[in-house]
């Protein structure tokens, strides 16, 4: 399913968001009809869109257009909402912009991912409060990991502290609470969520790659996979069956999903 603002996408306006790149999404993954976090999503889309294109998206057209990408399917789905304009060209981005909603399906995640493998590197993605399309060197660094062995990147800010995956958030357990990031980063919505349902002590922090070997175990997090354990950064390893990875995955699995 690719649709935009209810139509199916052509040529010229999908050709216009590889072409100029300049947008923002979010990706939900839906089930029976119902979002976890949708309200983060949508919430999201709005500000995201006020930072870019200077305007509110509809909130309630938003989720229609999503109802209709999943109507006649059955089981999970992972849906991309897409804003951007496709008459907004190259040459003039600062010119009056009508944003639009594109819409796209694919099959989701499987339910149970292995640990991740990762290596850190020096990156600081532009506004990295905005889940915006330029993906390209977030992309680059995880080829780079991959050719190399690893499953995925982790940046680190100019400080040489932790920040975030390259489409996902990161947590740590230091055998007492859960610790999160204090390095700019996008605010994701399974991060949000897991903070505010945990029941368990928490804190944020800086966290230099000095220290990874002081905690006990790490995790990444997104609306895809929900919580996935990492078993090593940069060769330090965690413990990827920990209790405290179990006890997130069970929070996260009830946490009540909104309808679309």
């Amino acid at each position: 399913m690719t649709e935009l603002n209810g139509e199916p996408a052509g040529i010229r306006e999908l050709t216009a968001l590889a072409m100029t790149n300049y947008g923002h999404f979010t990706t939900m993954r839906v089930q029976d009809g119902r979002v976890r976090g949708l309200s983060l999503h949508l919430d999201r889309l709005v500000r995201d869109c006020g930072v870019l294109f200077g305007t509110d998206p509809d909130r309630d057209r938003i989720r229609e257009l999503a109802r209709r990408a999943v109507a006649d399917t059955e089981g999970p789905l992972t849906v991309r909402v897409t804003v951007y304009d496709p008459d907004l060209g190259l040459e003039r981005p600062g010119a009056d912009a009508t944003p639009r909603i594109l819409v796209t399906t694919r099959p989701p995640a499987a339910p149970a991912l292995p640990p991740l493998s990762v290596r850190t590197a020096p990156h600081h993605r532009d506004l990295p409060e905005v889940k915006h399309v330029g993906l390209f060197g977030l992309l680059r660094l995880r080829r780079l990991a991959q050719l190399d062995g690893y499953d995925d990147v982790l940046l680190t800010d100019e400080r040489g502290a932790v920040s975030e995956g390259a489409t996902w958030n990161v947590g740590f357990f230091d055998g007492d609470r859960l610790l999160w990031p204090d390095a700019a980063c996008l605010p994701g919505v399974t991060q949000e969520l897991l903070r505010c349902g945990h029941g368990g002590p928490q804190h944020t922090a800086r966290i230099d790659r000095e220290r990874l070997g002081e905690l006990r175990a790490a995790f990444a997090l997104n609306a895809g996979v929900g919580v996935r354990p990492i078993r090593s950064i940069d060769g330090v390893e965690f413990d990827p069956e920990h209790p405290v990875l179990a006890t997130l995955r069970k929070e996260y699995a009830t946490t009540e999903a909104e309808p679309l």
